[in-house]
């Protein structure tokens, strides 16, 4: 992949790429290269591309052996006391002007010190974990803070967490809840519910960001039949594009493999990712990664915009276990890469929808429902990063729904992988294995890429080998991406419950000397 580029060449390449989109440079897209504290991470994922590059982040190879726990933020209340197998902590943070801004899976909101981890305002919710899995998160812009609880959003005062708004008519009965963390682009800002459980499933939608009205709904499903239980919506933050559109990374319909076979329908809008006008939600195009998913596959990563062989490019990935690159303008494929382990069943709802027969029961399945592209992946100089999880699920009837009865097969142990993909053809570049799940997804700071391990481990691997350089236990278990800012890289590390322990969520501050 060559040297890492200096900041100065960076720039000039983000430059370059803004030229050949073309048109694409609003003024708040185009503000966030220069107009940056150094010490910052300002969007979901670093940027409203989504790349999770951390551009301004001084931590390289050279140093990163230095990196140092500073300061740690103990989660408290519900929140600290309720911890699940899903933790308490699963959203990156939010890092604008020293102040580190967090969201908890009870949907409480927190300010802390950048310096210090000192709590500077908290706005408590305290709601309950089973209204929604997450990951939650918040976003920042203008001053303001924008996040949801599973039945209202809420817009807070950074200085002081007092609330502007909160909207809580939002979303019929049978159209989930929020656990999606926002974005926030040109006034407005972009969320989704999830799990809906009526004809329409979940909503995607875009609201004034000043005052929380709703400027446009879509329904990411419009057709449906039995056996469908719940489907639609949107887990993670769309991508906001400087050419006006919004793209979101969708769930799956759940369905048994009997209501697959029965009704073979592709059920557009689910797993797959969606390109809105940012303005009005029209449809400008949707790549659908798995028709007629009876998996519980969710392609619902944050796409990332990128250039992949010249080319304006989304890539887009999910529980399938595959990687998809497609044109930012017409959705149409590029290339796709498998990740991880597969077993031979990547094509079964295809065929289902061909006529062609289905899997004969009882059936193992790999990527299962838990495994695949659970996290979000990274992009930088010229290479997509992607953390996989290695865990095989097993069909032991027809009527069983996968994410629900389901199960992992009892000599499984899941395992993943951190792998480096070209931009320009797909291409496996490194592949390096782990035994234990990188849930933390893919960070990247110069010449290395992060991750974390569910079991709680911090690491950091080459980002042109994946030789891994840097290693450290985290005080708790990890299931969330992290934000590097400047010289210090934020885990929230949620505590998830596993064999080993957990329960001690907390966001812990590693920094350079």
């Amino acid at each position: 992949m060559g040297s890492r580029p200096t900041r100065l060449t960076r720039l000039l390449a983000a430059a370059a790429v803004l030229g050949l989109l073309g048109a694409w440079g609003n003024l708040e897209h185009g503000a966030t290269v220069g107009a940056q504290a150094a010490a910052s991470w300002p969007y979901p994922n670093a940027d409203l591309a989504n790349t999770r590059d951390a551009a301004t982040s001084t931590i390289s190879a050279a140093n990163v052996a230095g990196l140092r726990r500073v300061w740690s933020y103990r989660i408290t209340g519900k929140a600290a006391k309720g911890v699940l197998e899903f933790g308490s902590l699963a959203a990156s943070p939010i890092v604008l002007n020293g102040v580190v801004y967090l969201q908890d899976l009870y949907a409480n909101v927190y300010a802390l010190s950048l310096s210090s981890g000192r709590l500077i305002w908290e706005y408590r919710v305290d709601s309950p974990l089973t209204k929604s899995l997450g990951p939650d998160g918040v976003a920042v812009s203008g001053g303001i803070v924008y996040g949801t609880s599973p039945e209202t959003v809420f817009a807070l005062r950074a200085s002081s967490g007092r609330p502007l708004w909160v909207d809580r008519g939002l979303l019929a009965e049978d159209q989930g809840t929020f656990g999606i963390q926002p974005q926030v682009a040109d006034g407005r800002v972009y969320l989704a519910s999830a799990l809906g459980t009526g004809p329409h499933g979940g909503v995607l939608m875009a609201l004034s960001a000043a005052t929380g009205k709703v400027i446009w709904r879509f329904n990411t499903v419009r057709q449906t039949h039995k056996g469908v239980l719940v489907a639609g919506g949107a887990w993670e933050t769309p991508l906001v594009a400087p050419d006006g559109s919004v793209t979101y990374g969708t769930g799956n319909p759940y369905q048994s493999l009997s209501s697959a076979i029965q009704h073979p329908s592709a059920l557009p809008y689910t797993d797959s990712d969606v390109n809105l006008d940012a303005a009005t939600g029209r449809l400008r195009w949707y790549f659908q990664g798995v028709p007629d998913d009876f998996k519980d596959y969710d392609m619902e990563t944050s796409p990332i915009l990128t250039t992949a062989d010249g080319a304006p490019a989304v890539i887009g990935s999910g529980k399938m276990g595959i990687v998809y690159a497609v044109n930012a303008t017409t959705g149409a494929l590029i290339w796709k890469t498998p990740v991880g382990r597969h077993n031979g069943h990547d094509a079964d709802s295809r065929r289902l929808l061909q006529r062609q027969g289905p899997p004969k029961v009882p059936f193992t399945y790999e990527p299962g429902s838990l495994g695949g592209v659970l996290s979000n992946l990274a992009v930088a100089d010229g290479s997509v990063f992607v953390a996989t999880v290695d865990l095989p699920f097993r069909f032991k009837s027809r009527s069983e729904v996968a994410g629900a009865d389901v199960g992992t097969p009892a000599h499984a142990r899941a395992t993943g992988e951190l792998e480096a993909l070209s931009l320009a053809s797909g291409k496996v570049e490194w592949d390096t294995k782990f035994s234990d799940m990188p849930l933390g997804g893919a960070t990247v700071s110069n010449d290395l890429v992060f991750t974390t391990l569910y079991g709680g481990v911090l690491v950091a691997l080459n980002l042109q080998t994946g030789a891994v350089v840097y290693r450290r236990s985290l005080p708790t278990s990890a299931n969330s991406t992290i934000a590097i800012a400047g010289d210090t890289v934020l885990v929230p590390a949620g505590g998830p419950k596993t064999a080993s322990g957990g329960g001690r969520p907390q966001l812990v501050a590693y920094a350079l000397p």
